[in-house]
């Protein structure tokens, strides 16, 4: 009996120093939770800021809100730059690099210009 007791206490002792050197697995979950809830955290930040930056874009209603580099353009210029530039045989692509527009903004813009030269 007595040897019974005395291998289950050093079976207890050694299983004891033994979780001290395990891993624990729901820290590293917690852990994982964690930086998850900090990115999207971080997310959220960065989101609200350039929708605040946007907002304010739009409610100033003035160019001073613009970028530097498309503050010197106004519409119309614009307008007649890419006009310019696309009878001049600029491809659209081209003239987005120019005018550091998106494609897709150059290529709306010269299918109303052909529009308008259509109806003229």
């Amino acid at each position: 009996m007595t040897t019974v007791l005395i291998t289950l206490a050093s079976v207890a002792v050694i299983l004891l120093i033994a979780s001290f050197f395990m891993n624990d697995r729901l820290k590293d979950v917690e852990d994982q939770v964690e930086q998850l809830s900090i990115q999207a955290m971080q997310d959220t930040y960065q989101v609200k800021k350039k929708l605040n930056v946007l907002e304010e874009e739009l409610l100033s209603g003035d160019e001073s809100g613009l970028p530097a580099k498309k503050q010197y353009f106004s519409k119309p210029r614009l307008e007649q730059t890419i006009q310019s530039m696309y009878r001049g045989g600029y491809s659209k692509e081209r003239i987005a690099q120019e005018t550091q527009l998106n494609v897709e903004d150059v290529h709306s813009i010269v299918s109303q210009l052909e529009v308008k030269g259509v109806r003229k």
